[in-house]
């Protein structure tokens, strides 16, 4: 059926003839690069919008998201008014673009559907354009509907619009101007459908800026009305366009305020809008993928991309391709901004990624270990025009995903020796071990999705009820490890002697040292194979421990750092010969009396003389090597800024962070952190070599410039320097101005690993001694960025307030709140320190104007209150009556005005908070007054009132709850009636 739609109206109808026709050409002329390129230049060369490159994907100092997974979030700053004033965002007023999104982890999560269907994704582009305080509901629906129609050529009666039906619930309207925008474009009325909130009324989040959307949707199978599938979730019709109208505010108290300002938000995903123009039904079947598609199979060893799903995609084939495809596409464009596969937030989500692709590459698809990485460069022939980054970083791009593919293969095979190993030993109709799946999460670095999916393959589950156990069990341990953790097994006089006595030699740690750079960055650890010396159970030597029980474990040899020197101890697990598919979880390594003491549960028999491989977390490892080196690097830099008095008075090193507690004075000045920062950034950025050697203790004393601490030291002794070799300094007559320390730690081989520092605490523990708390890495660009952001919210605060002052005291309440929270966020977020001092200062001035505009406000509006409260209550000695107030403090000073007005009277006012019940209570008495004071006043009736109070003989104020103001006035009244006999 074919339905005339009127002419739209007031724009150009000069299309392409036959796009006129039909609503495509084929691929060859609507390619993905000129479906982005048509509709940004629309915007941009018809109706004067500013193309906005594509953010990053990781967010701009946003901690509520993991990734970008939405064009707006870039412009949140807008909407929610706190954009620089002097920044070139807070010009923008039209704006274009392709924002590169992921949806993988948090609250937006396609990564579990990727592959089963033909259209999730984790990594998709979000086509959009904005009006910030610009054109609003008809320009936003007329240039839509003209860009749809004439420029892309799709057939009006394939498109369907649905809009916001209102919601009685709410008090909000049916949005009827938007209706009449469509109907008049000519929309019939048929194909214009209400949807309540949850289909088309769009929010930020819990609160903030919100509005009614018009969606717009398209008909694969057209020649019909099919009004009925519009949001059915149905294949033959999907949206292809959201445009939000955002006019309200979400208050925090969940009511809805008009914004000052209007705006238009519009997405419209690319992916999807391709296949509709090239005629497809599948995203994978259009040039973004087939591409990727057809690499893939060259390189795989099982029949081409089918296109099937469910049931009938026998083997998971096609399955496997989608993932593959998918995945890398968001490897690529991740990395290429600067998220890399990691152990916590986005990075852990990339390395689930990374690793779902890995196994159905090689496991699915049989290809060869490689070809992940070597997709990387059809993902920048694909998108490498619209996001250039990813032809620029494509050789570091494919370096990272090799490595982690090379770790991860390493894993899996083990992995899967393991899970076939319990499933041997397992009943099939049983549920799969949820401690064997825990281990290869935890030990073998596992996504527990994988883990599913891998038992799913062989028709096992999970004891799901166990594994949520463990997990809750985990993550308690996490919150206070040592607090969870039994008692540390540890060596006492008499079982050191007892292992004197057997003649076992002390644990020959060397290895802990070999390593080696490969490249600029990628550190190797050589396997470790060692002889079990010794068992401990408590303070037992035992010849066998059993599955399952805690016990010391000394070896001839480890690669293990024992927890020594600030450093934390390493972590991981060994395998027992013969027996390589069982893990042993090493929990804590010590050090005693020269023998290293490694932490086991138990996961089988274990006994004195068994041959076992250790296997170091590498990850954990690597980022204690780059704390350490960033401590003697940040060691020797105090020395140069603070002068040579600064003395070492302790440290730590962990994986995350690192902690140097040194003597000073008085806390660091804000120019003092800056140069701090600033030369250690310059050593980071130079990738000065670290240098290591055994030196006799006393020939290394004599090292000029020699830093040390109050300790014990081993004699040979190992001495750590930066840029110059050990020999060097130890022939040098001077001190030659560089860190060398003595050192049992592992440390980097060159300083560029650790890519940058922040200073995010600095603060006197004691007087004299001060500690800093410093991040590097990513944590540290983390830092800054969040920073930045701050820096952005107090500009802009600081801004409004220089333009006028608050006239209302809503509105300087307003502030004054913003105010506090801003100084709460820089008060606790990790940002450098001396970033939060600046803020501090500024946000502590800011307060106080604030404070006093509330002030000056507070006292007119309650000496308006007392002139009402003292005219309606002239002939009385003894005031009791309700004020209208939305705080204790006016009802405080308008009990002052009265009682300044009336000095000898007893006043108390009570204001009834309607929407919660509370009731808010504040009394004066006259000084001198023996038979009521205001403290016991305040009290009684609070009591009465189920809250309390306090406060002094003459006042007092305090807080309780009621429903019925009239009473609680009543008995207020009789109390001090029968106090005061008046």
């Amino acid at each position: 059926m074919m339905i005339a739609l009127r002419p739209f109206r007031g724009l150009t109808t000069a299309v392409t003839g036959h796009l006129a026709r039909s609503f495509c050409a084929g691929a060859d002329f609507f390619s993905s690069k000129r479906v982005r390129g048509t509709f940004v230049d629309f915007f941009q060369q018809n109706h004067g919008h500013k193309v906005v490159p594509s953010s990053p994907v990781r967010p701009r100092g946003d901690p509520s998201l993991l990734f970008v997974n939405a064009g707006m979030n870039q412009f949140k700053p807008i909407f929610l008014g706190v954009a620089d004033p002097r920044s070139e965002m807070a010009s923008y007023r039209r704006v274009v673009n392709s924002q590169k999104c992921v949806r993988a982890g948090g609250k937006h999560n396609d990564l579990e559907d990727v592959g089963r269907d033909v259209y999730h994704h984790t990594f998709f582009e979000m086509l959009g354009n904005w009006s910030f305080g610009d054109y609003f509901k008809e320009e936003a629906c007329s240039m839509a509907w003209c860009l749809l129609t004439e420029h892309y050529g799709i057939r009006p009666e394939r498109l369907y619009v649905s809009y916001f039906a209102g919601d009685a619930a709410s008090g909000l309207p049916a949005d009827e101007e938007t209706r009449q925008i469509w109907l008049d474009i000519g929309v019939p009325p048929d194909r214009l459908l209400p949807f309540g909130l949850q289909q088309n009324f769009w929010e930020m989040g819990d609160s903030g800026p919100c509005g009614p959307c018009t969606e717009i949707h398209y008909d694969h199978v057209g020649g019909r009305n099919a009004a009925a599938l519009v949001n059915s979730d149905s294949p033959d019709l999907v949206e292809i366009w959201n445009l939000v109208f955002m006019q309200y505010n979400r208050e925090e108290d969940q009511s809805l305020r008009l914004l000052p300002q209007f705006s238009v938000d519009t997405g419209m995903g690319l992916e999807r809008l391709v296949t509709l123009l090239q005629g497809k039904r599948s995203n994978y079947d259009t040039d973004l993928f087939t591409p990727l598609l057809h690499a893939i199979q060259e390189r795989s060893r099982v029949g081409g991309y089918q296109g099937r799903t469910g049931g009938a995609d026998e083997g998971q084939v096609d399955l496997a391709y989608r993932v593959v495809a998918d995945h890398i596409r968001t490897l690529a464009v991740c990395i290429a901004d600067g998220v890399y596969p990691g152990m916590s937030g986005p990075e852990l989500v990339l390395r689930r990624i990374l690793r779902r692709a890995v196994r159905f590459c090689v496991e699915v698809l049989q290809a060869p270990q490689g070809t992940l990485a070597s997709l990387v460069p059809t993902v920048a022939h694909i998108l490498g025009d619209a996001y250039p980054e990813l032809r620029s970083e494509t050789d570091a791009i494919m370096d990272v995903v090799n490595e982690n593919e090379a770790q991860f293969l390493s894993s899996l095979q083990q992995g899967r020796r393991v899970m076939d190993t319990a499933l041997q030993r397992m009943d099939r109709r049983d549920l799969f071990p949820a401690t064997v799946a825990w281990s290869l999460h935890r030990n073998l670095g596992f996504p527990l999705d994988l883990v599913d999916l891998m038992l799913e393959d062989r028709g096992v589950t999970v004891d799901r009820t166990e594994l949520d156990q463990l997990i809750t069990q985990h993550e308690e341990r996490c919150l206070d490890l040592q607090a969870a953790l039994q008692t540390p097994v540890a060596l006492d006089v008499h079982s050191l002697a007892a292992l004197r006595q057997r003649g076992i030699a002390h644990t020959d740690d060397r290895p802990k040292y070999q390593y080696s750079l490969e490249g600029r960055d990628r550190y190797a650890f050589p396997p470790c194979s060692a002889t079990v010396q010794a068992l401990y159970c408590g303070q037992t030597l035992v010849s066998e421990v059993a599955e399952g029980q805690r016990c010391g474990v000394v070896l001839d040899r480890t690669c293990f750092y024992a927890e020594q020197g600030g450093q934390s101890h390493d972590q991981g697990y060994f395998t027992r010969d013969g027996l390589q598919d069982v893990l042993y979880p090493v929990e804590a390594v010590m050090l005693a009396g020269g023998f290293v003491v490694h932490q086991v549960t138990a996961a089988d028999t274990l006994k004195t003389g068994d041959q076992v491989t250790l296997h170091l977390d590498q990850a954990q490892r690597l980022a204690c090597m780059v704390k350490h080196t960033a401590t003697h690097i940040l060691n020797f830099t105090l020395r140069q800024v603070l002068g040579p008095r600064v003395q070492q008075r302790g440290s730590h090193v962990a994986a995350d962070r690192l902690r140097f507690d040194f003597s000073v004075k008085g806390s660091l000045s804000i120019s003092q952190l800056q140069e701090i920062e600033s030369n250690i950034k310059n050593i980071i950025a130079a990738n000065q070599t670290v240098y290591t050697q055994e030196v006799p203790l006393d020939r290394a004393r004599t090292i000029p410039g020699l830093r040390t601490v109050d300790e014990v030291y081993p004699d040979p002794v190992r001495v750590v320097s930066v840029a110059k070799p050990v020999a060097e300094l130890l022939d040098a007559q001077t001190d030659g101005q560089t860190s060398v320390e003595l050192c049992c730690g592992t440390h980097l081989l060159t300083t560029g690993a650790i890519e940058d520092l922040v200073i995010v605490s600095e603060r006197q523990m004691v007087k004299g001694i001060s500690r800093i708390v410093a991040v590097t890495g990513d944590q540290a660009r983390q830092a800054r960025e969040a920073g930045q952001v701050l820096v952005q919210d107090v500009d802009s605060l600081s801004a409004r307030l220089a333009a006028s002052a608050p006239s209302c005291l809503p509105t300087a309440q307003r502030l004054a709140k913003e105010a506090g929270g801003l100084t709460d966020a820089v008060d606790n977020t990790p940002i450098p320190q001396w970033q939060r001092r600046e803020l501090q200062s500024r946000l502590k001035a800011l307060q106080r104007t604030t404070n006093t505009a509330v002030r000056k406000l507070e006292t007119k509006e309650a000496a308006v209150k007392a002139q009402t409260l003292l005219e309606r209550n002239r002939q009385k000695m003894l005031v009791v009556d309700t004020v209208d107030a939305d705080s204790l403090s006016i009802v405080v000073k308008t009990v002052n005005q009265v009682s300044a007005g009336a000095p000898d009277r007893l006043v108390m006012l009570l204001s009834h908070q309607k929407h919660s019940g509370k009731v808010l209570c504040a009394c004066q008495v006259p000084k001198g007054l023996a038979s009521l004071s205001a403290s016991d006043w305040a009290t009684a009736v609070c009591r009465h009132l189920g809250g309390a109070a306090g406060g002094s003989t003459s006042v007092a104020k305090g807080t309780g709850s009621s429903s019925d103001i009239t009473e609680a006035l009543r008995w207020a009244e009789e109390y001090a009636r029968r106090k005061t006999q008046l």
